[in-house]
């Protein structure tokens, strides 16, 4: 009898250690989900792995400006350029907590290009939980304005005979501009490890090395090349698209030119560390989403000369790594991948 009653009493035990069990579980599915839900709380910190005034910090301005008023939250821009964007990468992705208050505004040259320019990257596109792509900007060339070459075709038949005169400004040898440049050089048939890279911080200063005559030429968007080319101190010889940029009306394509089969192309994105909470990145995805389709973040990319781009998650994930597949052929080819 005794025995009987134990027994009866261990197996109520167990049930109730068992209820409990499914109790907590579903306690914190649903404080996860009200996390989710409640989230932000407070600041949210993008951080820009370039210099102030480029386009990635222009467009993550734009983003934070229409961030905080949706959700009602302060969302403040940090820059912390260096290493060709990886030290402000490696911050967001490995130091920072992957809670959702510290998101990635990278580009190209901290993802895609990094990885295909390094055999061994210390961040890689796994690092990335990528959220969504927010905008494009076509590359284009430019010199000094007193240069003596009149159009792309003229200054390309000079680097064909002079390779080792040529310089170039980039964040660094795996950056957007070091790409732009290793593709044109492939296909006109000149070694790229004969000309020679500057280092610059980004856009700003790439654009005002070349004005100073410092560097002979600057490979950055149209947009980040603009006020300059603007205000007659550098000069464009060509834009990368398929049609004239509305920018530059008088300038010709590198098509017209005579020069197919270049396809380099910036873009900035948002990312989080891995490990970020999947409901996270779905709010930041929708509020993306419905970003691009509001009239005034529109009107604020124009004005910084960046045409949207929305790619949600799982897009913008496949996006990059057939990007990164493409510029590792292309850096194996030309000596950049080192």
């Amino acid at each position: 009898m005794k025995k009987n009653f134990s027994g009866i009493i261990s197996t109520l035990l167990l049930l109730m250690a068992v209820l409990t069990g499914c109790s907590s579980n579903n306690n914190k599915t649903s404080s996860g989900g009200k996390t989710a839900d409640s989230y932000p709380t407070r600041q949210i910190e993008l951080v820009v792995p370039f210099a102030a005034g480029g386009g990635v910090d222009l467009a993550a301005r734009a983003v934070a400006e229409y961030v905080s008023k949706e959700w009602g939250e302060s969302v403040v821009v940090t820059n912390k350029p260096g290493g060709g964007g990886i030290i402000g990468a490696q911050y967001a992705l490995k130091e920072a907590k992957a809670d959702g208050y510290t998101v990635l505004v990278n580009n190209n040259s901290s993802t895609t290009m990094y990885e295909a320019g390094n055999s061994n990257p210390t961040l890689t596109a796994k690092d990335n939980l990528f959220i969504s792509r927010v905008a494009e900007g076509t590359l284009a060339y430019a010199v000094k304005a007193d240069a003596p070459w009149n159009s792309f075709k003229e200054f390309t038949d000079w680097v064909k005979k002079n390779p080792e005169k040529l310089t170039w400004a980039s964040v660094g040898p795996a950056g957007f501009s070091a790409f732009g440049v290793a593709e044109w050089l492939d296909a006109i048939g000149v070694d790229y490890t004969k000309t020679s890279m500057v280092s610059s911080e980004g856009a700003s200063d790439s654009t005002a090395k070349v004005a100073g005559g410092h560097v002979i030429l600057a490979v950055h968007t149209v947009g980040e090349l603009y006020s300059l080319a603007e205000s007659g101190k550098i000069k464009i010889l060509a834009v990368q698209s398929s049609e004239r940029n509305p920018l530059f009306p008088d300038v010709p394509t590198v098509e017209e030119e005579g020069f197919k089969g270049l396809t380099v192309k910036w873009w900035t994105g948002l990312s989080f560390a891995a490990g970020t909470p999947a409901e996270i990145v779905k709010k930041w995805e929708q509020a993306v989403e419905k970003m691009e389709k509001d009239e005034k973040f529109m009107k604020a990319l124009e004005k910084i000369k960046l045409d949207p781009s929305y790619l949600n998650s799982q897009d913008f994930t496949k996006s990059v790594k057939e990007e990164t597949e493409r510029y590792t052929e292309l850096a194996e080819r030309t000596g950049i991948r080192k």
